[in-house]
């Protein structure tokens, strides 16, 4: 399991299990966990969620889909703990979620 401290300070677990998961739905992210961790510690922006969720996102020029933008769904269960719900390529951030935090 990797522990990554999210822009508010709070450590986000990425446990093999949600790993497995984000790897199975969307291959292209199979050898693309240190953006993934890259993108919670250090986001361009941050996105409300659904449910609580938090949406960090981070542009890379290179990808294996071209440039884009990596997409990591989180949530932050108290101060001290929070978890990585999944994590995907995209070609822009959402136009209908409210921006929370911008670099």
């Amino acid at each position: 399991m990797l522990i990554i401290k999210s822009v508010n300070n709070v450590p986000i677990r990425l446990s093999k299990e949600r790993w497995n998961h984000i790897t199975e739905r969307h291959p292209e992210m199979k050898k693309q966990k240190g953006k993934v961790l890259e993108t919670l510690e250090k986001p361009d922006l941050i996105q409300e969620g659904d449910f609580g969720g938090v949406i960090a996102m981070k542009f890379f020029r290179s990808t294996p889909l071209t440039s884009k933008y990596l997409v990591v769904i989180y949530k932050e269960v108290s101060k001290e703990d929070g978890f990585i719900i999944t994590a995907y390529f995209t070609n822009q951030p959402s136009k209908g979620r409210k921006t929370i935090w911008k670099r």
